[in-house]
């Protein structure tokens, strides 16, 4: 199977040392084909925290990486740049793209700029963002992994976190459904979890909601240690096979190990719903 590597909110400016160099290790170990870091890859986002986040990005060599801003991402105290220059920073450091598309052996990556410069903490996805989506979606080949990236959450798990649920997602996440999503991965709440969307949303085929915990920070939520994702991924003719692990950092050992497995079951490999191409 291939393996994708799913992390998120690391935080530069308040990475720890010592888990930094425990998921280098993982991924030596692992060799994922590619990576998805969903957003708040710095604190304050400035150019030290950014230059820091793209060395170790670099350290990590990746065959292809996917990254998307986060609300971290855009500065908060330096005001006429957060206003006129948003994401000169972010750009600086890893591209121009804020919606990039990835495509890697068996998986199609789909970005989307959740961020908006007039908001602190919230995230939106606007109708065109998701309707762009949906037509990429369609036009990828069936047997391949489509995954859709966020930051903000599409769905929670808590109630105390439904203020961080993304803003817009009901149309959207309906829209990615019907035009063959499998997943969307998040992160923002630093809080790892899988829920099936296709129950929540009425949907006809199987989706998945897959979020990350803060892969690197100090910023954690009490009952949740630092962690990653590995989705795990096959296609064999029409039979597709994912499984998501989650990995979290053990201080005793100094290194991350398998918490916890989810197989998911995935729709069949048919072209999705036409009329969304």
């Amino acid at each position: 199977m291939k393996c994708l590597l799913h992390w998120s909110d690391p935080h530069f400016g308040t990475e720890q040392p010592g888990v930094a160099r425990a998921l280098a290790a993982l991924v030596e170990a692992e060799r994922p084909c590619a990576a998805v870091l969903s957003g708040d890859i710095t604190q304050r986002a400035t150019r030290r925290q950014f230059a820091r986040a793209r060395a170790f990005v670099d350290k990590l060599a990746v065959p292809q990486m996917l990254t998307v801003p986060g609300n971290h991402d855009i500065p908060l105290i330096a005001l006429l740049t957060r206003t006129l220059a948003p994401y000169a920073r972010y750009r600086q450091a890893f591209g121009n793209e804020l919606e990039p598309v990835v495509e890697a052996p068996g998986v199609l990556m789909i970005g989307v700029n959740t961020t908006r410069w007039y908001r602190h903490e919230n995230g939106a996805v606007s109708a065109a963002q998701a309707a762009r989506v949906a037509r990429r979606l369609a036009r990828s080949g069936p047997e391949k992994l489509r995954i859709v990236v966020v930051h903000q959450p599409v769905a929670v798990t808590r109630e105390e976190d439904h203020k961080n649920l993304l803003i817009g997602r009901a149309p959207a996440v309906r829209a990615w459904g019907r035009a063959g999503a499998d997943l969307v991965l998040g992160g923002h709440i630093h809080l790892p979890f899988v829920l099936p969307l296709h129950e929540q949303f009425a949907l006809e085929r199987p989706m998945w909601c897959v979020q990350a915990g803060t892969a690197l920070s100090t910023r954690l939520r009490a009952d949740a240690p630092n962690s990653v994702n590995l989705v795990r991924f096959s296609a064999q003719g029409s039979e597709r096979r994912c499984i998501v692990e989650q990995w979290d950092y053990g201080m005793r050992n100094g290194a991350f190990r398998c918490a916890r497995v989810h197989t998911l079951p995935l729709g069949d490999a048919a072209q999705p719903d036409a009329a969304t191409a």
